[in-house]
């Protein structure tokens, strides 16, 4: 089961105050802009960005078709290289296998990359019930850690904070985690990145054991691919005696002539860069040369279940770039943490229910594919072309098929029975012209929801196959 975030309620009722939240809106905003305008102008500069769109898309598509094949030639290929891999079917039995390697190791501390595998299964949780203290290296995510906090944004998980809120969380709680902030910092980007610096560099020289997720795992060679900005990520990979790998099952690309399309498509889409500053890559262990014991922990997690569904699974093939964020407009006013998971803004949408869906939807799963006014921007950025607003549509579908929704199904019955037959549709629209004085503005009942934020359509005096007749006689032919 993926990790939700407790306590936050269902998306209407979430995204209603996070609307309400002036500074939040400021900084999500400004933040948000500054991205999508950096990814447009270098998108801009590729003549094929089209074609590498398409052919990430292409390459997605074949490796999860064939994911049994691919999966059995990385584990493989991994084991060649003298590491080690363990199979989750779940979060519970994630959560267990990595615990039971970091206490193998007798250590208490670890060292974390940025994992969003990690957090959706609430490995950080798990390992603190076990007495395991993880620490959070990359910045925006020892932000959130250091201000009990949650992540709201898939690249920058503490994009809801502006430097003036990141340099009190620094000064009030840098100094129970390790090395205190400095008495003068200020709000400057360089001063908080120095003082960040400064208290990481003690848990990466400490450091036995690290966790990292993986943005790619190439099939052929077993190796494994971290994109990251700021280099924390590669001292985690590097440093520690024991490299541990919490890695979702869907990705693998199979070659590295697959990888290729993606390390083009991956920088521009996520943080506006022609080329990513930092990739690192592993392939088992190098004796003398960086850790000296390797776990990869394949996950699955509903990913199966996701994979069965021929329209749902498109999901699958995100590779967490967050540019559907960027461009959504109720994620700019929502924020990531009313969508009450680690997957928000538009992919969060519709990955998460599916994750969940495997024994139904819960009332907080169900809201989320209708957090969208399908506009269809997320699809336009999307570097694999994941049709998002096609899937949140399917979604929605699957809600109304479920218990509680027999008003829907009932409206939805009776439309479908007067749009079958001309004959019945001709006849019920001159009633409603005849009663068009008596249809409220506002419907009661079920329909409430649906008038509360819109006005019902006037309905015209004469209906068109009538007007069609009077004005156009028999010389048009009539109409049905």
């Amino acid at each position: 089961m993926t990790a939700t975030f407790v306590g936050i309620p269902p998306f209407p009722e979430a995204a209603r105050e996070a609307a309400g939240n002036a500074q939040l809106r400021h900084n999500l905003r400004r933040a948000t802009h500054t991205i999508r305008d950096r990814r447009a102008a270098v998108v801009g500069e590729l003549d094929d960005w089209g074609r590498l769109r398409a052919a990430g898309k292409a390459i997605k598509e074949r490796t999860l078709r064939h994911l049994d094949v691919h999966l059995e030639r990385l584990e493989a290929a991994v084991t060649a290289a003298g590491g080690h891999v363990h199979w989750a079917a779940d979060a519970a039995e994630a959560n267990a296998i990595v615990t039971r390697l970091v206490k193998a190791t007798g250590e208490t501390e670890v060292v974390k990359v940025k994992s969003m595998a990690t957090q959706e299964i609430g490995l950080n949780e798990a390992l603190a019930e076990a007495g395991i203290s993880a620490y959070e290296t990359d910045l925006a995510e020892l932000i959130v850690q250091l201000g009990d906090d949650l992540p709201s944004h898939i690249l920058v998980p503490a994009i809801h904070r502006n430097r003036a809120e990141i340099r009190e969380i620094f000064l009030r709680t840098m100094a129970d985690w390790g090395r205190p902030a400095p008495a003068d910092l200020t709000d400057e980007p360089a001063a908080l990145a120095e003082a960040a610096r400064l208290h990481l560099r003690e848990r990466f020289l400490r450091a036995k054991v690290g966790i990292s997720g993986a943005n790619f795992a190439v099939a052929e060679t077993g190796t494994l691919v971290v994109l990251e900005s700021e280099g924390n990520g590669r001292m985690c990979l590097t440093l520690p005696e024991t490299l541990i790998s919490v890695v979702g099952i869907e990705k693998l690309v199979p070659t590295w002539d697959d990888l290729e399309v993606f390390l083009q498509l991956l920088p521009r889409s996520s943080t506006g860069e022609r080329m990513n500053p930092y990739t690192s890559t592993w392939t088992g262990v190098s004796p003398g040369d960086g850790p000296q014991e390797f776990h990869l922990v394949l996950l699955d997690n509903g990913r199966t279940d996701v994979l069965a569904d021929s329209v749902g699974r498109q999901a699958l093939r995100c590779i967490r770039c967050s540019a559907c964020l960027n461009i959504c407009p109720v994620y700019e006013r929502a924020g990531g943490h009313a969508y009450g998971s680690v997957y928000p803004g538009p992919i969060g949408a519709i990955l998460t229910p599916q994750l969940h869906g495997a024994g139904g939807m819960s009332a907080a799963d169900a809201a989320l594919p209708y957090a969208s006014s399908l506009c269809g921007a997320c699809y336009e950025v999307c570097p694999v072309a994941i049709d998002i607003p096609e899937v949140l549509v399917h979604l929605r579908s699957r809600v109304v098929e479920g218990p509680g929704h027999r008003a829907e199904k009932a409206a939805m019955g009776a439309a479908g029975w007067a749009l079958r037959d001309h004959r019945r549709l001709t006849r019920l629209q001159r009633a409603a012209s005849r009663m068009r004085d008596l249809v409220p503005r506002h419907l009661p009942g079920p329909g409430a929801a649906w008038t509360s934020t819109r006005e019902v359509p006037e309905i015209p005096p004469e209906p068109f196959r009538d007007w069609w007749r009077r004005t156009r006689g028999a010389a048009a032919g009539g109409a049905r």
